[in-house]
């Protein structure tokens, strides 16, 4: 069952990937490189409502893309949160921090969203890309 992204997330973020899980999108924050990770299930709201190959798949999914936030973005640190208050579709953030971001060490939803200039978000959604076409899954 595939599932539509909810339309808050197709105002502020853009598509980049499908894994087989999951669509891939980065957040339209230029003060973060932040991806989500959406699963394609209908009616999904929360990690409890997939089956368990769906829930070892994400898990699998989220360390996959981990493991690409921090070589494409030079980190050591991320924040992954699974939240869900103002969209309830079930998402997952990955956010690579550095202690020289704009809120250090608080988390990124202090500051006011700044939107990427468009070279600026072509760069970093084929920056990704590139990488997640290079390694095989």
């Amino acid at each position: 069952m595939v599932n539509k992204v909810n339309k808050n997330f197709l105002k502020s973020s853009h598509y980049i990937f499908d894994l087989k899980l999951c669509s891939i999108r980065i957040i339209d924050n230029s003060n973060f490189p932040w991806i989500i990770l959406i699963p394609k299930r209908k009616s999904v709201t929360d990690i409890t409502d997939l089956k368990k190959n769906d829930r070892n798949q994400l898990i699998e999914e989220i360390v996959y893309c981990s493991n690409i936030m921090k070589k494409v973005f030079k980190t050591s640190r991320l924040n992954v949160e699974k939240i869900g208050n103002i969209v309830p579709q079930l998402h997952i953030h990955i956010i690579a921090r550095k202690k020289t971001d704009a809120t250090w060490p608080l988390p990124v939803w202090v500051a006011k969203a700044k939107n990427y200039k468009k070279k600026e978000l072509d760069f970093n959604i084929s920056k990704i890309r590139e990488v997640f076409s290079k390694k095989k899954r």
